[in-house]
Order: C-alpha cells, then structure tokens, then sequence
C-alpha cells in the first residue's frame, strides 16, 4: 500500500511538471515566439532515436540595436533538470559549440544538434523531455520524445 502511494505521488509530481512546462508552450507570446523575436521550432525527427536536430529562428527585431543576442539550449527532464546543452550547427565559432550564452550577430534560421546523451556521457531513457531555448533572458519550452 505504501508504495502504491509513493508511486502515484511520484505520478502526480511528474504531471504537475508537465503541466506546468505545457502551460508556457499554450502562452501564444511564449510558444510563437513573434512579441519576443526568435522563435523554438519542433525537433526532427520526432520522436528520435538517439539523436536529433532542434531549429530556431531568430529574428531581425532582435538585431536592432546592432549588437549580437545572447542564446542558450538546453535539454531538461520532467523534473526539470538539466540534462543537456545541444551544440550549435554552422555557428562562426565551429561546428560543434554548445548553445549556451553562445552569441549570434544576424538573423536568420539556426539549428543544433543533441547526440541524446546526458552530461556525463550516458544515454538518456525512453521517455518525454523539454528543450528550452533562452534568448537575452526570454525563454521558449517545446516537447520532445525519446523512443527506444
């Protein structure tokens, strides 16, 4: 009896997360990205096995001022922590840069790439996992599902 309520505890700890993170994907200023600039698209393939490629746009609004934004990717699991930080995909600085407070001077579409490996080294489990993409502090949420 004791573990049948410590697993539907865990059950409802891991829907409360969810729900929470899909509540920022429904905001449409959060999952549109257009009032922010930049915008998280969905990862391909969909679901993936072990790798996959994450696009991003990131608009001219943002570049105004003449300076490069500041932008971060990271991988998160349902209990929000982080798993890992995807490397950018025909960034200036090399193939291969982790996305994390990595600078872009100009607009336009970007991608990066995660190998589905956690930070130390090991491949992650079957289940659903949320990539975050945070640019100049503003962030987007989107779902992603590993199937094995």
């Amino acid at each position: 009896m004791r573990r049948t309520i410590r697993v539907l505890s865990v059950l409802l700890t891991l829907l409360s997360a969810t729900a929470s993170l899909s509540a920022q994907d429904r905001d449409p200023v959060r999952s549109t990205g257009r009032a922010n600039g930049f915008s998280l698209e969905q990862n391909y393939p969909n679901p993936f096995n072990p790798e996959t490629t994450i696009p991003f746009t990131l608009g001219e609004d943002l570049f105004v001022d003449g300076r490069p934004v500041v932008v971060s990717l990271r991988i998160f699991n349902l209990l929000q922590q982080v798993v890992a930080v995807p490397v950018a995909l025909g960034h200036p600085s090399g193939e291969g840069t982790p996305v994390l407070q990595l600078e872009y001077g100009s607009p336009g579409q970007y991608e990066a790439f995660w190998d589905g490996l956690d930070g130390s080294g090991r491949q992650v489990a079957s289940g659903i996992y949320f990539m975050q993409l945070t640019v100049n502090g503003v962030s987007q949420n989107r779902k992603m599902y590993v199937m094995k």
